[in-house]
Formats: structure tokens, sequence, C-alpha cells
């Protein structure tokens, strides 16, 4: 038996399915023979982070792509290239060393089978016996050496792969795994430039991913947005990425090389000149295929010079995109999701405000990442009278959508029936609650608004006070202490009468506006107060102007200290509904 070193267990868990695809990857890379003049020529492939006691570590990623004007490249899956004009298949290469052997042995003449360890001749005379070429005068390495470090690239490669994929299950939006995609990508190839397109249809038969994905997602690596719109202009089908997405038949669609955009005859006329607008001198295009959604897009990456990558980079980066597809699939179905629940809030929530004489009227709504039930309305009611609410439904989600939904058409019933005495509308509220929904609870505010004597009657359940500002006074109403809806077996709390001046503000809002803060409840108060306090005088003019300022104000965050400008103005990303209601009197 040879005496090979123990290798280290490697933990491959989220490539359990890859592995049966490194097997066809083999232990070895193949040698590029159709290199210009007829020599043979090793692609440079430096190779991954060895394991310890096998080889000594060399950083990665490589930069591995060999400079060889009209070189055609391995297919990922197969092993079979394409070329740049027809993609038909060929062989990719003959002989079985692996790159770093042929390295030791630059003529090429180590034999291209591993000796079988049963006729070691070694195991018989006790010499350190090795392999000579085909002249007997260069030595070679032993069997045990050259199946050590055989192995010990398949085990680097696949500790690249789950590094690789472990960022990029670590992402939680389209934009962030398309960047990880196309920097993984880069540095697999090594390319410099890249970019990526996702426009998602729906597989043969695959009813539950619905036919509406949303916009067509493009995306550059080093490129910027007037360079995309110039790639943009050459004609689809003249582009590898092009052909890619408008495939429909004919078997899953492969990667494609362009060893030399410029000096291929059979490139697109507009193809080679957009490509030498750019820079642009070889490109390597990577269809993006997920079992559950079919084509998803194409991948593109750039090289500066005439280059191809070679059978093992095109290899790994193939397996990479197989998983990297599934993971976009599986944020198109999310974002998917997200854009539904979306929609059918706008469509609970009034679609325009009221216009009422003596008062005006702006609405600002932040939806959580999980989707909330929080709500706001304003209803005119008789004799010029204005209704205005905001509340919160316990819980996320769809559930917590419709509770919400059926808890404001309730609330407009009772406006207009009692909605002079704000506590009978939070009770009758309160019954129907507790009748309908026993296992919600919610917190509600309602105003009786009369613009024209300046009177403002509310009564809230467990919820937030309002805020009154102008240029006089900046303060919240002193409501009482009350229990929100559905908590108490009677629900009951007295009501509250302000008189805002002419030119003030009040603001109704949820309790999404302080939480979401990530401060403590009164720093939270304190900061609010702040805020609508520092409105600039030319700005009370207009409602929407206080709500924003007050968003803007509250939310901003601390501009780093390093090169480029600090992050902009915005809620903490993993809090609640935010709901601002901002009426202006006078």
């Amino acid at each position: 038996m040879l005496d090979i070193p123990l290798l280290l267990r490697v933990d491959v868990d989220p490539w359990v399915a890859a592995q049966n695809d490194m097997n066809d990857m083999g232990v070895c890379d193949a040698i590029e023979q159709n290199a210009p003049g007829g020599k043979p020529t090793a692609m440079s492939t430096p190779h991954l982070p060895k394991v310890a006691g096998i080889n000594s570590p060399v950083p990665y990623p490589p930069h591995n792509a060999t400079a060889l004007p009209g070189l055609p490249s391995a297919d990922p899956e197969t092993g079979t290239v394409a070329g740049p004009e027809t993609g038909t298949a060929g062989t990719a290469g003959t002989a079985t060393a692996s790159t770093s052997d042929t390295a030791a042995d630059p003529a090429g003449t180590r034999p291209s089978t591993t000796p079988d360890p049963r006729h070691d001749p070694s195991r018989a005379t006790g010499r350190d016996t090795t392999a000579r070429g085909a002249h007997g005068t260069a030595p070679g390495p032993t069997a045990g050496a050259l199946l050590q470090h055989r192995l010990a690239d398949r085990v680097s490669d696949l500790t690249a792969l789950h590094g690789l994929t472990g960022r990029l299950a670590g992402t939680d939006s389209l934009d962030t795994a398309l960047r990880e995609l196309l920097e993984a990508g880069a540095a697999l190839l090594g390319a410099r430039r890249g970019l990526v397109i996702l426009e998602p249809r729906p597989a043969a038969g695959a009813d539950r991913f619905a036919a509406d994905h949303g916009p067509a997602l493009t995306r550059g690596l080093g490129l910027t947005h007037a360079e995309l719109g110039q790639i943009e202009t050459v004609p689809r089908d003249a582009t590898a990425h092009g052909r890619i997405l408008e495939h429909r038949a004919g078997g899953p669609p492969r990667a494609v090389a362009h060893p030399d955009l410029l000096g291929d005859p059979s490139v697109d006329p507009r193809h080679r000149e957009v490509a030498g607008r750019l820079g642009c001198a070889a490109g390597y295009t990577q269809p993006l295929i997920a079992e559950t959604a079919g084509v998803l897009g194409a991948a593109v990456w750039l090289y500066d010079e005439p280059t191809a990558p070679g059978p093992r980079p095109c290899r790994l980066t193939g397996l990479y995109a197989r998983y990297a597809a599934e993971h976009l699939a599986r944020l198109l179905e999310l974002e998917h999701a997200r854009r539904t629940v979306a929609t059918v809030t706008e469509e609970l929530l009034p679609g325009r405000l009221p216009r009422v004489p003596g008062v005006r009227l702006a609405a600002r709504r932040l939806p959580g990442p999980r989707g909330g039930g929080d709500w706001y309305d304003a209803l005119p009611l008789p004799e010029g009278a204005l209704g205005l609410s905001v509340g919160s439904v316990s819980g996320s989600g769809p559930g917590a959508l419709a509770a919400m939904g059926r808890l404001r058409a309730s609330l407009r019933a009772y406006a207009v029936m009692e909605g002079e005495d704000p506590v009978a509308v939070l009770s009758d509220l309160e019954l129907l609650l507790r009748l309908t929904e026993p296992a919600r609870t919610a917190t509600a505010l309602f105003a009786y608004a009369e613009p024209s004597a300046g009177r403002v009657v509310l009564a809230g359940a467990g919820h937030t006070p309002p805020l009154v500002t102008g240029e006089r006074r900046t303060e919240f109403v002193e409501t009482s202490l009350s229990a929100p809806l559905g908590m108490l077996a009677c629900w009951e709390a007295p009501s509250v009468e302000l008189s805002p001046e002419p030119g003030e503000t009040v603001l109704l809002y949820t309790d999404g506006l302080l939480r979401r803060t990530g401060d403590p409840v009164d720093r939270a108060f304190a900061r609010l107060r702040s805020a609508a306090a520092s409105v600039p005088r030319a700005a009370r003019e207009d409602p929407g102007a206080v709500a924003d300022h007050v968003l803007n104000t509250l939310f901003r965050q601390e501009p780093d200290t390093g090169p480029g400008p600090g992050p902009g103005p915005g809620p903490r990303p993993d809090g609640e509904d935010i709901v601002l209601l901002a009426a202006r009197f006078g």
C-alpha cells in the first residue's frame, strides 16, 4: 500500500449535490495541445490553498487565464469545448497530467497514466524507482506523490467552492447576491470586469413559479451605467448572453468563450465596435439555470487581452453557477412574494387622501421586511368634519395584513355612524375584534377633527400619543393610559380634546416609528420631538415636507470616517412597519 499522508476532513455539507459533478472533473487538468507554434502549452493555473501536510499554501483566488487567441474553452459540465462561432463540441485535450505536474515536467514526457501500485518496482526491490520519460533521462514523481498531489488539488477545489457558496448563501437580496456572483466568477476565471443579466421565466410545468417575476435586472462589475448601456445597444442575437436568454429548445444552453472578440471575423461588427470602445478583448459567458425556474439569466466576464480560461476554472465556475442559480431562484420567489404583499397593502390603504377645507393631509408608510398590519386612514364626515385614524395589528405576514384590512373597514363604518364620540368608535371596534379575532390584539387611535372650529377630539387604545408641532411649540398630546384592543374584557378610556393653532401640524404615527430607531422608548420619544422641532420654517407650510423632514432626521445614520460619502438616511432594515400621518391646520 502507498504511504499517503492523512488528509484533513473538509466540511462540504452545502456541496453534497456538487460532489457528484466533481467526480466528472477528474483529478488532473488537460494540457492544451493546440497552442500557436505547435508546442504543448500548459494553462497557468495557480493552485488553490492546499491542505496542511500535502503542499505549501498558494494564495487563492488565481488569475488563471492564458493568452491564447482563438483557443476554445472547455464546457463546464461535459469537458467538451464550445467555439465562439458555432458552439460545436470537441475534445478538451488528450493528455491527463495536471497543470502543476506539467510545470514539473516541461518536456511533457511523463507517462499520462498513473502506475498501478501493485506493479510498483520499488515494492519488489526496495529502491526508489521513478518513472522515466520516453528518452529515459528525465525522472518523474513517484506514483504516491502524483496521487497525493491530485487528491490535494481536488480537496482544495472543494474547499474553495465551499467558501464561495457559503458567502453567497449569506446574501438576502438580489443586488448583493448578483454582486457576490460576479466577484466570485471573476476570481475563479481571472477576469477583471463582468456583468450579469437576470431575466427569469418559468420553466415548463413549474406551476408554483409565477410568470411575472418583475423587470429584468442588469448589474455590472467594473462597468459604469454608461458602459452597460453601450453593451445593451448590441443586437441580442449577436451576443452569447443574448442567445442564452432567448434559448427555448434543443437542450440547456452551454457556456461559451470568445477568446478574441476584436480579431474574430465571426463576431458581429457592432459587437466588435462596442468591445473595442470598452477595451474588452475576450469574454466568457456562463448561463444561470435553475431546476425550479429554468433559465434565469447569464453572467459574462470580460478580459482586457485575448485569452481563454482553462478547463479547471471553467468547471469550477460551472459548478458555482449551478448553486448560484438555485439561490437566485429562491430570492426571486421571495421578492415576488414581497411585491405581492406590498401591492395588496396599497390596495387596502387609501389610494388618495381627501380634500377638506381648513386642513391639508400627507401620509408616509415604510413597510418592514416581514410585512405588518399598520394602517392609516382619513375619512370625510358630515358637516365638514374629518376622521383620522392610525393603528397596528399584532403579528406579521399575510394574516396580519388581512386582519388590518378588516379592522380598518370596520372602523370606517363606526366613524360614519358615531364619529363625534371617538371613545364609542374604539369601543365598538374592540368588541368586534374580541368576537371575530380572539387571538389578536391591536392598538388604534381615532381623532374627530373640525377644521373650521380648530377643534380635535381623540381617543387612543394602547397607542402612542400624537405630536403637535409649529413655530411656537412642539409637544406631545397628553393622553390617558389605556390598554390595547382585545386585552381586556371591556375596553374604556376617556377622550382628549386639543385646539391646534393655524399653521400647526398634528402628527399621528405607529409605534414602529419609535422601535425602528433602535433606541429605548424615552430616548426615541426625545429624538422624535427634536426632529419635529427642527423642521425649517419654509417646510412647515407643506405637511408632506414636515413628514419627510422628520423621517430623514430621525433615521439619518452617522457618516463614515473613511473616504467617500457616508450611508444615506434610512430606518433599521430589521424592524416593523412605519406609518406617519400629518395633518396641517389653518
